[in-house]
């Protein structure tokens, strides 16, 4: 291909496309993120990204899937990383609130009600949240948790920080502070 519009090979439109849109959205709400807008950024033709994403909802879709596989990559190595239980939770949502501080439109479309539909998630989203899930209930009953009310109180501490925290209602700083102090409060001696 000698087109000015080729800026992949054969073979790599996903990729191409994918790349760009995670580019775009490392800069910008996913909400102001339009295919042209993709196509433009991969250098690709303005109809490439139709043979990649259904619609708009499905480069949506994407998007939230692939910002949920590093945000549940960044959980699962602070929690392996830690030399013990009480403080593989710590650092796990410690790891959730950075991510969501470091990532703001990622962490916004991950839990983006119309995207992730509550209840029906996409087959390539729902395994991540139950990774998810198993990871944060995991270390939290080896803390000393119970695996039900332990993993929402973890998951809701660390999400609640990590979203006020993006929001900038206080520094990273802080809320690591914050959640560290409240998550060693609930964890049994």
């Amino acid at each position: 291909m000698s087109s000015s519009r080729s800026g992949y090979h054969h073979g790599d439109l996903a990729h191409a496309l994918e790349a760009a849109a995670m580019q775009l959205l490392a800069e910008k709400p996913a909400g102001e993120i339009s295919l042209r807008e993709v196509a433009r950024a991969a250098d690709v033709s303005h109809n490439a990204p139709y043979h990649h994403f259904s619609d708009r909802r499905g480069l949506l879709k994407v998007l939230a899937e692939r910002s949920m596989a590093d945000l549940v990559a960044a959980v699962r190595e602070a929690i392996e990383g830690a030399g013990d239980p009480r403080a593989a939770v710590i650092e796990g949502g410690g790891a959730y609130i950075r991510y969501a501080v470091e990532h703001p439109h990622g962490f916004d479309v991950i839990y983006d009600p119309t995207v992730c539909i509550p209840g029906e998630p996409s087959e390539t989203m729902a395994p991540l949240i139950d990774e998810l899930e198993e990871l944060l209930s995991e270390a939290s009953v080896a803390a000393g948790l119970d695996g039900d009310t332990g993993v929402i109180g973890v998951w809701g501490l660390a999400h609640g920080l990590g979203t006020l925290c993006a929001a900038g209602h206080f520094t990273l700083d802080a809320a690591l502070a914050a959640s560290a102090d409240a998550l060693t409060r609930m964890l049994p001696r």
